[in-house]
């Protein structure tokens, strides 16, 4: 079963099973969206209903000709109203009601496919996003993020334009073949043939068109992300672009997948371009052949004047719209190849299974068991790892760059698994567990910090959205953040900004340090938690750690060693396997790796 987004959210393991990447773009939408087929028909009826309506004007105009020009024989003297101002009042009647009719409908499809769209847009959007949450971080290493927000935004939108008009003029078109088909034979069986003849060449003609474009458009939403991608990660990077003084590179850069981007998309123009001229030219045939036939026939007695009316409306009615189906078709296969593009994100298969064990109270031990790691088309990271981390105390980690300090770390999170041997928290492999209960009971604060726009109570509240006012001031005095935060323009109300930018970035560690305070979970993970501040904020945030670290299992990975001096235990990895473990004395005593590190920072000995 396809799910909402309220379901995707409330389903506990999120697994979706999508269709087979062969199944044709419209199809695999119609299935996304089934549980909105009633909304679907409505629609569609009143898309119906509404050409119907206003397909007949054509038919009173030649009713009202036939009526002056034959009085009390024409068509509504032989149905009983003999009198011709009854006659006109009768017409004046049906066109009132016809158009209120006409009205009416287009009012009804139009609420209807508009909403339709954006419930549509809604829920494709907020799928996606769900679901690429549940997918495992080697995935994201794979993305671009550019890419991602060109599938989310640009793509979920093309699809919401076809919805909104597209799919209304597909409906018109078939639905204005039939009736005008229908009214054309009752009238004149043989003109109708003519006028009816093109019809079959010019649909054929855009079934063929809108293949050839597809495959255009599939390249142009291929391009649009990579330029997405680069725009995203150039605005990211505007610091660093400025100080290298690389605008210019990048503007080269930029203007090259822009460049790529209006190619792409000029190969589609070109083919779009070309079609509603080829149709007129069908349409061309077909309107002059049913005008002259059919003046021969009204000529010759064979049809009378209000039915050359009917035939000669009623044609153009018919063929006209035809010239539009290039610009529909344009813009059906802009939203199949979007909806592919979002689609395949959705049936992605979810790499990190979800365990069903719920741990509703950790008390913290953690255990690596010869943990083995590599990541995709890399050298080995971890080999064989044995660690064990007592409930309640402190370890650290540390090593050089690279040595997988952050790695195992991301094992117990489980942003990726063991490719051998098991990691366990009370006792539990993760793998076992729910995300949920392992992931609530570890608190996190990371080298890179993360916070959200919005104000500084919002952030540090992230922790626990739903803590009280004293808790959340209390976790700010906890990570010795609330001078700061009380010294802001608008105190707990300042808005950071995007990414925390308008803060200093010992400010937003120490609001990532508050709110993981606040989260309480019964194991804290720090990762570099003090590496890119000042001296005086470092002892600031090293006091923090001492408090928060009470009580709760600690896991610290520095490259500071002084800031896992009070460790219970440290842990020297290098080269993917611990070489070393002990306290800070033990280790210095030994002469090892550890003691070698201190000395250099502690400028002992020189580097």
């Amino acid at each position: 079963m396809t799910l909402g987004p309220d379901e995707y959210l409330q389903t506990p393991n999120r697994k979706r099973s999508g269709m087979t990447e062969s199944s044709h773009p419209l199809m695999r939408l119609l299935s996304h969206l089934r549980h909105y087929r009633n909304m679907v028909l409505l629609a569609s009826l009143c898309s119906v209903l509404n050409k119907v309506w206003d397909l007949a004007p054509p038919v009173l105009i030649g009713m009202a000709i036939d009526v002056v020009a034959t009085r009390e024989d024409s068509f509504l003297a032989q149905m009983g109203y003999p009198d011709v101002y009854d006659q006109l009042y009768i017409l004046t009647g049906f066109t009132v009601v016809i158009w209120v009719l006409e009205s009416m409908f287009q009012y009804f499809y139009a609420v209807l496919w508009r909403n339709l769209a954006q419930t549509a847009q809604h829920e494709l959007r907020m799928s996606a996003y769900t679901h690429i949450q549940d997918l495992e971080m080697q995935w994201y290493s794979e993305q671009s993020t550019g890419g991602l927000m060109a599938i989310m935004n640009d793509d979920v939108n093309q699809l919401e334009r076809f919805l909104d008009q597209g799919a209304t003029d597909l409906l018109h078109v078939a639905t204005t073949i039939i009736v005008v088909g229908a009214i054309m034979i009752s009238v004149a069986p043989e003109v109708a043939l003519l006028a009816i003849l093109p019809v079959p060449i010019i649909v054929t003609g855009s079934f063929i068109y809108q293949r050839k474009i597809g495959v255009r458009y599939t390249k142009v939403r291929g391009k649009v992300a990579d330029l997405n991608a680069l725009l995203n990660n150039n605005l990211h990077g505007i610091t660093t672009i400025k100080s290298f003084t690389a605008e210019d590179r990048e503007v080269e850069r930029v203007s090259a997948a822009s460049t790529s981007y209006r190619d792409a998309n000029k190969e589609a123009i070109r083919l779009s371009a070309s079609f509603v001229p080829i149709i007129r030219m069908a349409i061309l045939f077909a309107f002059t052949a049913n005008m002259l036939v059919g003046g021969w026939f009204a000529l010759d007695g064979r049809i009378g004047l209000g039915a050359y009316s009917v035939i000669v409306f009623i044609t153009q009615r018919l063929l006209w719209p035809l010239t539009r189906l290039g610009e529909t078709f344009d813009l059906y296969q802009r939203a199949m190849a979007s909806t592919s593009r979002v689609l395949d994100l959705l049936d992605t298969k979810i790499g990190i299974v979800e365990g069903e064990t719920r741990l509703d109270s950790a008390r913290g031990e953690i255990e690596f068991s010869d943990v083995g790691f590599s990541y995709p088309n890399r050298e080995v990271v971890l080999n064989d790892i044995d660690l064990t981390v007592p409930a309640g105390k402190t370890v650290g980690l540390v090593g050089s760059t690279g040595s997988g300090k952050t790695t195992l770390v991301r094992l117990l999170l489980r942003f990726h698994d063991p490719d051998s041997g098991i990691v366990t928290l009370d006792g539990h492999d993760v793998r076992e567990l729910t995300l949920e209960s392992l992931r609530g009971s570890i608190a996190l604060v990371s080298q890179t910090t993360t916070l959200f726009p919005g104000s500084v109570r919002e952030n540090v509240r992230y922790g626990d959205p739903d803590a009280d006012e004293q808790a959340v001031i209390e976790a700010a005095r906890i990570a010795e953040a609330l001078s700061f935060i009380e010294d802001l323009p608008d105190g707990w109300d300042t808005d950071i900004g995007e990414g925390g930018h308008r803060l200093s970035g010992g400010q937003r560690q120490r609001i990532a340090i508050a709110r993981a305070v606040l989260k309480d979970a019964p194991v804290l993970v720090l990762d570099e938690a003090t590496s890119n501040v000042d001296n005086e904020t470092e002892a600031a945030l090293k006091r923090s750690i001492e408090r928060i670290s009470v009580g709760r299992t600690t896991l610290i990975i520095a490259h500071r060693l002084s800031t896992v001096r009070n460790a219970d235990v440290i842990a020297v990895i290098g080269e993917g396997v611990i070489s070393e473990t002990g306290t800070h004395e033990e280790l210095l005593e030994s002469n090892g790796l550890y003691s070698r590190l201190w000395a250099v920072q502690t400028g002992e000995v020189s580097t």
